[in-house]
């Protein structure tokens, strides 16, 4: 199992963290990984995306060309990355940001309301956690939301450790938004 992944937002978003999120969780597993945060000139409001491998097996090659997931946060990152994603491959997208429908038919197209599924538990800051775990609901191969939990003190910054219990839920707010979709 090799699965490269692809997170593109704005400076701010979290694109980063939750990348790195994704990595510690998998090594938590005990998988092999690879994380490349990219940055923008800004802080906030700058693009800020990153690349990550998580495999069983080494990995040759940590850049990411063709991912095989794409979660893009804002309508600029989807417009910009949607043409690198492989055929058959999955994109992840916050609809409550991005309001244009991907016409590609050759990829599996996930719409989650994150910052309107965040914003109800508390705060739209937690929206990439939501990402992350409609992620791990679909592809519980990369890395299952309680290792994601588990590793949470490692990624989060001392001065938003407070935000862990609403981080924990917006996880499994997302993992559950995609899972009840996948029902109907």
């Amino acid at each position: 199992m090799t699965e490269r992944i692809f997170i593109a937002g704005f400076g701010g978003q979290g694109a980063i963290l939750a990348g790195k999120l994704i990595c510690l969780a998998a090594m938590h597993e005990g998988k092999n990984i690879s994380h490349i945060p990219s940055y923008g000139v800004e802080m906030r409001g700058g693009a800020a995306n990153c690349s990550v491998v998580v495999s069983d097996e080494d990995i040759p090659s940590p850049l990411v060309f063709k991912p095989d997931v794409l979660v893009t946060l804002n309508e600029q990152s989807l417009s910009k990355f949607i043409d690198r994603l492989r055929p058959d491959g999955l994109l992840v997208y916050n609809s409550s940001l991005i309001h244009t429908t991907p016409s590609r038919k050759d990829i599996t197209v996930v719409a989650v309301d994150a910052n309107d599924i965040a914003e109800g538990l508390g705060s739209s800051r937690a929206a990439n956690m939501v990402l992350i775990g409609a992620v791990a609901g679909l592809k519980p191969e990369i890395a299952s939301v309680e290792s994601v939990i588990s590793e949470l003190g490692k990624a989060v910054s001392t001065r938003n450790l407070e935000l862990n219990e609403l981080n924990k839920k917006a996880l499994f707010a997302g993992k559950e938004a995609v899972l009840t979709k996948a029902k109907k």
